[in-house]
């Protein structure tokens, strides 16, 4: 069994609370932001990739695709 925290840890615990939070969600944040700017980069590689590709032919079906 855990024994309870004191007065002293509690108020200590609820002083810390808001820079806590914030730290986290500063964290938080910057993590959001590097995946964003990831994802839009591979976003543009796609993209760049798909316009300097030929188009796929169209038609029949391969023959792998018939068998």
């Amino acid at each position: 069994m855990t024994k309870p925290p004191t007065k002293a840890e509690r108020d200590a615990r609820q002083a810390f609370r808001p820079v806590d939070a914030k730290k986290a969600m500063t964290e938080h944040e910057i993590a959001q932001k590097a995946f964003s700017n990831n994802r839009e980069g591979l976003k543009e590689e796609r993209l760049a990739r798909e316009a300097a590709a030929p188009p796929p032919p169209k038609g029949k079906a391969s023959k792998a695709k018939e068998k």
